[in-house]
C-alpha cells in the first residue's frame, strides 16, 4: 500500500527539474505515456467558455446546455437533435487537430525513444500528432467509433464520413432522418463507443491494444523506465495514476514524472525519484524539449 502522505515537488526554479527531465529521457530504456483530460485541456480542447460559446451557440440558447460535457448527457427529444449535437462535438473534438501544439511537442520529446502511450482521452490527438498507432491504448473508446446501443455484438464502426455529411447538413439543430446510425448486424439504433455504462464494447482492436500495452510492460521490466503522467485527475486514478506509482515503486530504475497545472504530487515510498510540476503542461513540455 502507498503511503497516505503525499509530498509535492515546489516548481519555484524549474531550471534543475527540467534539466533531470531531459536527463531521465536522454538515458531512459523506454518511455511509458499516461495521458489524461488535463493533455487535451491543455492543447486548447477545452468543453466551456469561448470554445464552446463558439461551436454550440443555438444550443445554449434552447436547451441551456453549460458545456460540451453536460451536453453529451442531454435527454434530446428526437434522434435527428441528439446527432446534430453529437456530429459537431465529434468533429472539433476528433477529426480538427487541437488549436495548440502540445501533442506535437510532446512527440518531439520522445521521437526516438521506445514509448507507449496509455490514455483515457477519447478525442484521438494522439493520432493526429503523428504517434505511431501501433504505441497507443485508448482504455476508455474513441469519438470516431459508433457501437450497438444495445450490444448485439463485439463490434464498432467507423464514423467519419456520416458525421462529416451531419455536421454539415444539419439544420435548425436537427440531421437529416436519412443519416441517423444503426447497426449494420440488428438494425438498433447506434451510440458512441465510450466507456460511461456497462453497454461499452470491447472490440478487437481494444484487445490487440491491451496486448501491446501488457508486452510493453513485461519488455522493460526493471529496465530504465520513465512513467510520463500528463494531465491525469483524480476521476479513474486505478487506469493511470496508480499503476504508474505501483511499477515505480517495484522498479529502482524507473522516474516518475507528473505534469498536471492542477495538482501534481507522488507517494513518499518513491518521491526520491520522482519530478511533478504543478504548471501548465505545455509550458513544461516546451522547455523540455
Amino acid at each position: 500500500m502507498f503511503s497516505r502522505i503525499l509530498t509535492q515537488t515546489s516548481t519555484a526554479a524549474c531550471s534543475e527539474p527540467l534539466a533531470r527531465i531531459r536527463r531521465a529521457l536522454e538515458q531512459a530504456d523506454a518511455v511509458l505515456i499516461g495521458a489524461g483530460a488535463g493533455l487535451s485541456a491543455a492543447a486548447g480542447l477545452t468543453y466551456s467558455g469561448h470554445r464552446f460559446e463558439k461551436h454550440f451557440g443555438d444550443f445554449i440558447r434552447k436547451y441551456g446546455i453549460r458545456d460540451m460535457y453536460a451536453g453529451g448527457f442531454y435527454p434530446f427529444g428526437t434522434p435527428e437533435e441528439y446527432w446534430a449535437w453529437w456530429s459537431r462535438h465529434i468533429m472539433i473534438n476528433r477529426y480538427e487537430k487541437a488549436p495548440k501544439p502540445v501533442y506535437n511537442a510532446l512527440l518531439r520529446l520522445v521521437r526516438g525513444k521506445d514509448y507507449f502511450v496509455l490514455t483515457t482521452n477519447v478525442d484521438h490527438q494522439f493520432q493526429l500528432a503523428g504517434f505511431d498507432k501501433e504505441r497507443l491504448f485508448y482504455t476508455q473508446g474513441d469519438y470516431g467509433l459508433w457501437q450497438c446501443s444495445k450490444p448485439c455484438c463485439q463490434k464498432t464502426w467507423d464514423n467519419e464520413e456520416t458525421v462529416r455529411r451531419m455536421a454539415a447538413e444539419q439544420k435548425d439543430m436537427r440531421v437529416p432522418a436519412e443519416l441517423l446510425p444503426r447497426c449494420p448486424v440488428c438494425g438498433r439504433p447506434m451510440s458512441m463507443n465510450l466507456r460511461c455504462d456497462q453497454t461499452f464494447v470491447q472490440d478487437g482492436g481494444w484487445y490487440a491494444a491491451a496486448a501491446r500495452y501488457e508486452r510493453f510492460l513485461r519488455r522493460h521490466e526493471g529496465l530504465r523506465v520513465v512513467y510520463l503522467e500528463l494531465g491525469v485527475g483524480g476521476n479513474t486514478p486505478s487506469i493511470i495514476k496508480y499503476p504508474f506509482w505501483r511499477l515505480t515503486e517495484q522498479n529502482p530504475n524507473a522516474t516518475y514524472i507528473c505534469v498536471n497545472d492542477r495538482e501534481a504530487f507522488a507517494p513518499r515510498t518513491i518521491q526520491r525519484r520522482s519530478l511533478c510540476f504543478q504548471k501548465d503542461i505545455g509550458a513544461v513540455l516546451d522547455a523540455a524539449v
